[in-house]
């Protein structure tokens, strides 16, 4: 038995960064609006201080099958619940400088994304006083042009002031690190405790996620979140012009169809590509938005790795924000300084780190186990400190999100992410971490060590640009083949920079819900 809701003007899959902020907008604006999320509700009285929870919000839907010399990692950088990943995301929010919009033209390499640094500026600087964000744009020289921080940044503590006496020592710089997390009261919310639970979800609420903010906007102006509700097919109209709404399954296995005016696909990336694939029909055999045949085309990941030193002074690594207390990117304008490798780099500096979990010390130094892990432990957690690196990917048409001959217990294909790091991403990768190593010699590190290198966010599969033939949406996430289908979050990205996209997520998608609403005569019932 299939079940069908009443209409709703906006339907939004997914409840993350970019949904949030297309139904907070679009419920102010008067139109009824309707979130579907795969995960469990929470609010923040759920969220808890621990490892444990915080594994609770990484990816609990669909096995997602990763294949490639550097994955994508999907579990660790999706999320799973209200809010979405924004609610283990560590509030880490640079913004991308003016030459990552034009790779292509200024380097050779890429992308060029549709419009320029300058068109998206305003809309940092709205999100930025929306959320909060505590920094100093002063001390960031690398910053592209917009207006200051509206906090302080966050107080720096041992193992910030080591690590940036060692930058200082080369003769490079560091800034505080630009964070959406209160340094002082913010809009109703309290200043951080700075105990280092961000991946946590942030009981208090100082971190600027979807609950605190755009979520909390969208239900006081009458949007509705409807949890344990996975889409499994878009459905359009028998012309394929238009969509027409979704199928979802809720908790219990039944079917249901939602009907709606708009529909705007916020499920992350992966998710995102895999529906549009697997929502594939007579009048759109390569699944939706796909006569380009670009849908899950030009997948990205920053390859990050986090170096590790021993220090004889006491470090309070346990303390701060787990994203970072400073930020250096004196490395990152010049994508074509190093030979034989191309992109930008930065270093997220002082992350708070706990003895135990994912990124815990006891994990990251598998080779100390048994009667030697207890003494490495006791001088760990008051003597180490920590940076991270986060580098640039190209889009490559051959990294791609695709359906596999496997399928999920509603009978949807799997999909399966395809991410290799090609040679000039790992010379980068290899550059900066000579660097990183010679920074904490240069902090007086008396040992140190690397961690695994990873993937750091997931981006591409979806990308924006002018032409249909070479992107899938237009500037603004509109479907160039389905007019009232849009596509949010970082999918769009044409190209991945070498910041944090969680803030550039935010500001896309307060672009494109504002375009909707000024154009929604066009896309409303007809």
């Amino acid at each position: 038995m299939v079940t069908a809701a009443d209409k709703v003007d906006l339907l939004v899959v997914g409840s993350g960064a970019a949904g949030s902020v297309f139904a907070a907008e679009a419920s102010a604006a008067g139109k009824r609006v309707l979130l579907l999320e795969a995960g469990p509700a929470r609010t923040p009285d759920d969220l808890v201080s621990s490892q444990l929870w915080a594994r609770r919000q990484k990816w609990g839907g669909a096995h997602v099958e990763e294949e490639g010399n550097h994955r994508v990692g999907h579990n660790f950088n999706a999320g799973w619940g209200t809010g979405g990943s924004t609610m283990h995301h560590y509030g880490v929010w640079p913004r991308l400088h003016e030459n990552d919009f034009r790779t292509s033209t200024e380097f050779g390499q890429g992308m060029d994304w549709p419009f320029q640094y300058a068109e998206l500026r305003p809309f940092y600087d709205r999100i930025q006083g929306a959320v909060g964000l505590s920094g100093d744009a002063t001390e960031e020289r690398w910053r592209p042009p917009g207006e200051a921080y509206p906090m302080p940044p966050v107080p720096v503590f041992g193992q910030g002031r080591l690590l940036a006496a060692g930058f200082a020592r080369l003769g490079l710089h560091t800034a505080p690190l630009p964070l959406a997390i209160n340094s002082v009261p913010y809009r109703g919310r309290p200043a951080c405790l700075y105990d280092g639970w961000c991946d946590a979800g942030c009981p208090i609420g100082a971190l600027g996620n979807a609950q605190t903010v755009f979520l909390n906007s969208a239900l006081a102006s009458g949007a509705t979140v409807q949890n344990d509700s996975t889409v499994t097919r878009l459905l359009t109209r028998r012309d394929g012009r238009r969509i027409e709404g979704v199928e979802y399954r809720t908790g219990d296995g039944e079917l249901h169809r939602q009907y709606a005016d708009v529909v705007v696909l916020a499920a992350f990336t992966v998710q995102n590509a895999r529906l549009l694939l697997a929502s594939a029909n007579d009048r759109h055999p390569q699944g939706l938005a796909n006569s380009s045949g670009l849908v899950g085309r030009y997948l990205m990941t920053h390859p990050t790795v986090s170096l590790y030193g021993m220090f004889d002074e006491e470090t309070q690594p346990g303390f701060g924000p787990t994203g970072g207390q400073l930020l250096n990117q004196d490395g990152y304008d010049n994508k074509l300084a190093v030979k034989d490798a191309y992109g930008s780099f930065q270093w997220i500096i002082a992350n708070a780190v706990k003895p135990n979990g994912l990124l815990g010390i006891a994990n990251n130094r598998a080779d100390i186990y048994g009667a030697q892990l207890r003494p490495f432990l006791q001088r760990a957690v008051n003597h180490l400190g920590v940076m991270t690196l986060v580098a640039e990917d190209v889009p490559l048409p051959e990294n791609r999100v695709e359906l596999s001959s496997k399928r999920d217990a509603f009978g949807v294909p799997l999909a399966r992410a395809v991410h290799n790091l090609d040679k000039a991403g790992a010379a980068l990768v290899a550059h900066a971490l000579e660097q990183g190593a010679a920074v904490l010699t240069a902090a007086g590190a008396r040992e140190q060590w690397r961690g695994p290198q990873a993937g750091m966010h997931i981006l591409g599969g979806t990308v924006m640009g002018s032409d249909p033939a070479t992107s899938v949406t237009n500037s603004y996430g509109q479907s160039h083949d389905i007019e009232n289908l849009f596509i949010a979050g970082p999918g769009l990205f044409p190209g991945s920079g070498a910041v944090n996209p969680t803030f550039t997520i935010h500001a896309l998608a307060l672009r494109a819900v504002e375009q909707l609403l000024r154009d929604w005569p066009s896309h409303g019932t007809q």
